[in-house]
Order: C-alpha cells, then structure tokens, then sequence
C-alpha cells in the first residue's frame, strides 16, 4: 500500500496539468497582446517621423522655388529626400495621399504638393484616424 501511494506522487495529475497549461495560455495570451500594441505603437512613431520629415522637404522647397513641388519624386530630385518613405503600414511608397494648396488669389495657378497624407484608413491607438495626422 505504501509503494502504491509512493507511485502515484511521482506523475502530475490531470487537474495540476490542465491549472499549467491554463496559466501559461493566459500569460503568453498577455504577452501577445502587449506585442502587438508595441508593434503598433512603433509604426504610429515611424508614421509621426515620415509625415514631419516630408512636410518639412515641402515647405523647405517652397521656401527655395516659390512653388510646391509636382509630385513628392520631385522632392527626391530636387535633393530635398532620399527617398520617399514607405507609409510603415502599408508597406508602400506609392500610398501616400497628396493634397492641393487651397486657392490664393494672389497666386491662382499654384499646384503641386501641399500636404501628405497616410493612404492608411485604419484607426491609431489614440482613437483617430491615421489619414488625419
């Protein structure tokens, strides 16, 4: 009887198995989660960078050329880029969404680039939307 008893605690019972398995289920369930949102919150960072840096080449070249430029290749051309960065959500350079300067009546014809824009339309950690920034 006594080797009987002494037999049955060396294995791990069905219940002590099912509470580990459970707990490590939801640990690593934690610490996706945490992954994820850092993931994230390092793309909204890179996004951040890349839309200041492209705005500061465009108005660095209309503060130089009086106009803005064509298209944001210009900027890479013109010198003012490296390259055009690709938008760390979509994994593209060609997503950005460019927007017009607003009429002036003192320069009606100007054209070109006056702001960028992520082509990203999903919603930021913070509530808004990435194509606002």
């Amino acid at each position: 009887m006594v080797a009987l008893l002494h037999a049955r605690r060396n294995g791990w019972t069905l219940v002590e198995l099912t509470i580990v398995i459970s707990l490590i289920s939801i640990l690593s369930g934690i610490a996706l989660v945490g992954y994820r949102n850092a993931l994230t919150r390092s793309r909204e960072a890179v996004l951040k960078e890349d839309l200041f840096r492209m705005r500061e080449a465009i108005d660095q070249y209309h503060a130089d050329t009086g106009d803005y430029p064509a298209a944001l290749n210009a900027l890479v051309t013109a010198g003012y880029l490296r390259a055009v960065p690709a938008d760390p959500f979509t994994n593209s350079a060609e997503s950005w969404v460019t927007e017009q300067p607003v009429f002036d009546a003192s320069n009606p014809f100007a054209t070109g680039v006056y702001d960028v824009r992520s082509g990203h339309e999903g919603t930021a950690i913070d509530g808004t939307l990435y194509s606002d920034w």
